[in-house]
């Protein structure tokens, strides 16, 4: 059992933690012809806007209701009302999804009652649907806004039905899942047979692909029809601790049970999900997973050579932090640090003995005490990483200074193994190796080496390198 405690600090010193509006508005972004609407000022939005488009290298559409000092004393509804008559005339999304701040959440705005007074006011908001979540800034993290979302939209959208679609299964990701996670997830699904609802479904929306043609809102994604068909699934498959609350209110909505994955990255925990699949489809897992297993197996053999008694310090959301954690320590690497950003149940049950809710100061100090061999962190850790002379292993969002990032894999067999050959590899990295300059010869020795007419004896050179 680890110790989990709160950083008591006055101030934050390099954040670690991103808020839940942002969470939220990532969420929104993985459905289809939806737009994400921060209900705040104008700088939340665009900070929030900045980061994605660092991360992704794509085009993010994110608006905002663009609050002031007026209009938040005197309250929010002109600004929801004018954001949603002019989205639906310009950008024509099937979904406008709406997320608070601490802005307007300080300032008590009910945003539900303002969404059914704009409609009642103009019919021609009919044809769209209007998604709202409450995700102020000053509660929870980036993982948390993405778990109210998804609860969000099964709980506004997903249409209970009487009978249910066999060999349906609707699948829940955490927001540590990237897209290339999803679309090997969808592969894997599918593979039994089975049809997979994904809800949101980032890997359509943000995998890098260029559209034929330009829309304002976001390109792929969940489509709203999936949204509510998510009740005719005859299972539900979740991925992280995050997903809980959402699964558990489709199960309650809809009665849709539901399995949930705390990770899908490792040995084990690939062959729990392979089991369920096939359990749930009636068919043998397939030959190619198993292939794909048995050079996980391999990898794993020439890899724990490079893993044994490594020290690793960690930073990331909770549900990545477990993944990651739990794998290296399955390696026969030890998890000495370990820091994140907002509570979760798992914490408590992480192969280390403390968890510091904290920021990026607190990673750097705990991973000097601990002298480290490896740190793992996004982009804003590099800092840390070259004050210690450590090497870092860039995981979760964001990563600013890597390109490809969507298309990153470490969940299923073969992510698995690209994480044991990526650790691995830097692992090797740091092996001292010898070279001349240990060994620094007499001016005479050296100049033996070079062949000089008038190098010393070879008696002498022994004499003079010893």
């Amino acid at each position: 059992m680890a110790h989990v405690s709160d950083s008591k600090k006055a101030c934050a010193v390099n954040p670690l933690k991103m808020s839940a509006p942002l969470g939220a508005s990532y969420a929104f972004l993985g459905l289809q012809s939806c737009m994400p609407v921060m209900h705040g000022s104008q700088g939340c939005t665009s900070f929030g806007l900045v980061l994605l488009v660092r991360h992704f290298k794509e085009a993010i559409p994110l608006q905002t209701t663009a609050m002031n000092e007026v209009t938040t004393i005197m309250g929010g509804y002109e600004n929801i009302e004018k954001a949603l008559l002019n989205i639906r005339s310009r950008a024509k999304p099937a979904l406008i999804a709406i997320c608070s701040t601490g802005l307007t959440e300080t300032k008590g705005d009910d945003v539900p009652a303002f969404i059914t007074l704009a409609r009642q006011k103009h019919p021609e908001l009919a044809d769209t649907a209007i998604v709202y979540v409450s995700t102020p800034d000053y509660v929870g993290a980036f993982q948390d806004g993405w778990a109210i979302a998804v609860k969000g939209l099964v709980e506004q959208l997903a249409e209970p039905v009487a009978e249910k679609v066999a060999q349906r299964v609707a699948l829940l990701p955490g927001c540590h899942l990237t897209p290339a996670d999803l679309e090997e997830l969808r592969e894997l699904i599918e593979s039994f047979g089975l049809e997979v609802l994904i809800a949101p479904d980032v890997s359509g929306s943000l995998d890098g692909h260029i559209p034929e043609d330009w829309l304002g809102t976001t390109l792929g994604g969940t489509p709203l029809a999936d949204l509510r068909a998510l009740g005719s699934a005859s299972a539900c498959i979740a991925v992280g601790e995050q997903m809980r609350p959402a699964a558990e209110a489709l199960q309650q909505r809809c009665d849709v049970p539901y399995r949930l994955f705390n990770r899908l990255t490792g040995l084990a925990a690939c062959d729990e999900l392979l089991m369920h699949l096939s359990a749930l489809s009636g068919q043998p897992v397939p030959a190619r997973w198993r292939r794909q297993r048995s050079q996980l197996v391999d990898a794993m053999l020439d890899g724990h050579f490079h893993f044994g008694h490594q020290r690793v310090a960690i930073a990331a959301e909770p549900d990545l932090l477990w993944a990651l954690g739990h794998f290296i320590t399955e390696m026969g690497a030890e998890l000495s640090v370990a820091v994140t950003t907002t509570q979760s149940p798992l914490l408590a049950q992480l192969p280390c003995n403390e968890v510091v809710i904290g920021d990026l100061e607190d990673f750097e100090l705990a991973a000097k005490a601990a002298d480290a061999d490896l740190l793992i962190s996004h982009s804003h850790g590099r800092q840390a990483a070259e004050r210690l002379g450590k090497p870092l292993y860039r995981a979760g969002l964001p990563l600013f200074d890597r390109i490809g990032n969507a298309h990153v894999l470490s969940v299923g067999y073969r992510g698995t193994r690209n994480l044991v050959y990526a650790l691995g590899n830097q692992f090797i990295d740091q092996i001292p190796h010898h070279g001349p300059n240990d060994w620094p010869l007499s001016p005479a020795a050296r100049a033996a080496a070079r062949g000089d007419t008038a190098a010393p004896t070879a008696p002498a050179i022994a004499a003079a390198s010893f």
